[in-house]
């Protein structure tokens, strides 16, 4: 008699993998064009099938735990589903979002000095999330990003033209060109003296002066001016006392400064002698205040020989001229003074 077969037992139930759960994508933007790697965290990432941006497959993708994942994204736009899916079925989604490619259309103003330190502002698009502002290979000193279309940025140091770029997470931008200048360089101002009133004309001299946007005589800025070419500005003094520091300011800096004097008016008081011959030659000392600076002494309208001995006495050689009354002036940048008379006496009659 054969034993009998023990009855089957109860059929064991099948295990059912879970569904893998997305918690995150990082980053969680790039650019349109894909091809950024991105970490996917989360569970049940073992055995993974697809990794999908939207209805689009990653480019590529390693699972490298069962909590992580690292992709490589594919192209898009706009903001897309990421999922993930196993065995178990396919994952919640996380949003992964595709940024445009920024634009730059300007940089303003668009020079500055080499030493740096010239705030810009850029405008474009898509210039949102940006991560760097470049001047060349050099970055920003800082920059903030005050919309879509602008950032306003500090430029560092630099030499010549360097191409300015914006990059953020949708790419980098093309360049706009900021230009690094030279300061201006001032050799002198002619004349150097002049009336304490203003309106005296100047012819500044030096390098590097085109683009002036300024031009001051100590504090005051110029009652106006010319750029007549890179080494030469035309200006016209405004008011002032004493001796003042002349300067030029560009975009690439103010210069130097070069001394202007404003004088007062001259003043004669005595002329002694008073009187001499018609024939020229005749000493006189012109006695009065401001008269250092003296460039002209006259006779009427002769010009007379000078020595300037100080600012109140001046040795002259009075010229020939008729007999009777002549008025006798002193001319300074500061102007031409009040005249006295000096008589020119004819000789004796034999």
């Amino acid at each position: 008699m054969k034993d009998k077969a023990p009855p089957a037992g109860p059929a064991q139930p099948t295990a059912i993998a879970a569904a893998p759960a997305l918690t995150s994508v990082v980053p969680n933007t790039g650019p349109a064009a894909g091809g950024n790697t991105v970490i996917l965290t989360g569970s049940g990432f073992t055995g993974i099938t697809a990794v999908r941006f939207g209805a689009n497959p990653a480019l590529g993708y390693t699972v490298n735990s069962a909590s992580q994942i690292t992709a490589v994204a594919p192209a898009g736009s706009g903001a897309v589903a990421v999922t993930v899916t196993a065995p178990g079925g396919t994952s919640n989604a996380v949003t992964y979002t595709y940024t445009a490619v920024p634009v730059l259309t300007s940089v303003s103003p668009s020079g500055g000095p080499a030493s740096g330190g010239t705030t810009v502002v850029l405008t474009g698009s898509g210039l949102s999330g940006a991560t760097a502002v470049s001047f060349g290979s050099t970055a920003a000193t800082s920059f903030t990003v005050n919309s879509a279309t602008q950032i306003t940025a500090v430029a560092p140091a630099g030499s010549g033209a360097v191409p300015v770029t914006v990059t953020t997470p949708g790419g980098t931008t093309g360049p706009v060109y900021f230009f690094y200048l030279n300061a201006p360089f001032l050799i002198s101002v002619s004349p150097s003296g002049g009336l304490a009133s203003g309106g005296t004309t100047v012819v500044l001299t030096g390098t590097d002066l085109s683009a002036a946007t300024a031009v001051k005589f100590g504090s005051t800025a110029a009652t106006s001016y010319t750029v007549n070419s890179p080494t030469q500005i035309t200006a016209v003094t405004p008011a002032g006392t004493g001796a003042v520091p002349v300067t030029v300011t560009t975009p690439g800096g103010t210069s130097n400064s070069v001394i202007y004097t404003y004088v007062g008016t001259p003043v004669l008081s005595l002329l002694s002698p008073a009187q001499g011959p018609t024939d020229a030659g005749s000493g006189v000392t012109l006695s009065g205040t401001g008269l250092s600076t003296t460039t002209a002494v006259h006779f009427g309208a002769a010009s007379a020989a000078f020595t300037v001995l100080s600012d109140t006495a001046i040795a002259a050689l009075a010229p020939a001229g008729t007999p009777g009354p002549v008025p006798v002036t002193v001319t300074t940048p500061g102007g031409t003074s009040n005249s006295l008379t000096y008589a020119r006496l004819a000789p004796p009659v034999i």
